[in-house]
């Protein structure tokens, strides 16, 4: 079932009810989802993070399609453009967690959802042209934008706070054979991985981006930033399940200029842009 449009308030927070998107279903292999399309110019692929496509994700993609790109956002889980109650949330948090789509503890390998999510990449290629398409992960799905490198159209990956494996805080969310195939694409192609923590995140541990590294040498791009800088009054999810400073460019993000946030945000549109040949210009976000 898709879901349903959120139209109520959380504690003073407006939903999003996401009018500036075009809503697609896309069709993958057999398997439908709804996807939100907004802007022009190459494609970059945003996955939300739990609990879903908040107004917050909704925010970083306009965004990433206000530097000149197109933004693709697929609805993977959760209430379209919702800031849900933290039980609410917590609710899609438990099942996305047994959803055969998913692989969140150690042992599962690679997520069966990036398979389809490759396609849409190709997809977007196909659609809106450019050197390629980003791919930008955030929480459970942080680690999906570097599995979506073994489709070659992804040239832009950016990993944000990356969750899974839950049960494994030194794991990747990568099978074997995936995990090998992607350092070599990496070594081969020379492509960069970007990707952001705060400190102290107790979801995306130090352990983890060492495990980044020792999989992809210099090319990752490992950046963190100070657990005091976050944004104090996060959605009730993110202040009473999460527990901690954690996603970097949404739920913790601080919307002032010069703020270690917005300068994170800004280097990963700079990134992108720059990846898929969008000029400096055009990448600057307002």
């Amino acid at each position: 079932m898709l879901p349903v449009m959120a139209t109520k308030r959380t504690q003073g927070r407006d939903d999003d009810p996401l009018d500036d998107f075009e809503r697609r279903e896309v069709e993958v292999e057999g398997v439908s989802k709804r996807v939100y399309v907004s802007g022009a110019g190459p494609a970059v692929v945003l996955m939300p993070e739990m609990p879903g496509i908040s107004p917050d994700v909704a925010r970083f993609a306009r965004w990433i399609r206000d530097a000149g790109l197109s933004v693709y956002v697929p609805s993977l889980f959760g209430v379209d453009g919702a800031y849900p109650p933290a039980d609410a949330a917590g609710t899609v948090m438990r099942r996305a967690c047994v959803s055969a789509e998913f692989r969140a503890f150690a042992g599962g390998g690679t997520s069966p959802v990036v398979g389809w999510l490759r396609g849409l990449a190709r997809a977007a290629h196909a659609e809106r042209g450019g050197p390629g398409v980003g791919a930008v992960g955030l929480c459970f799905t942080g680690n999906f934008a570097l599995s979506m490198t073994l489709e070659p159209a992804v040239v832009a990956p950016v990993v944000n706070h990356p969750s899974l494996p839950l049960d494994d805080p030194g794991g990747l969310e990568l099978g074997e054979g995936d995990a090998a195939a992607v350092a070599e694409r990496v070594r081969r192609e020379g492509l960069k991985v970007l990707a952001y923590r705060f400190e102290d995140d107790r979801w995306c541990t130090g352990r983890r981006f060492a495990a980044y590294r020792a999989l992809l040498g210099d090319a990752f791009d490992g950046r963190v930033l100070p657990a005091g800088v976050a944004n104090t009054d996060p959605p009730p999810f993110f202040r009473e399940v999460v527990g901690c400073a954690h996603s970097v460019v949404t739920a913790h993000l601080v919307d002032a200029a010069g703020h270690p946030t917005v300068r994170a945000r800004d280097e990963i549109i700079a990134f992108l842009a720059e990846r898929l040949g969008v000029s400096r210009e055009a990448a600057t976000a307002e």
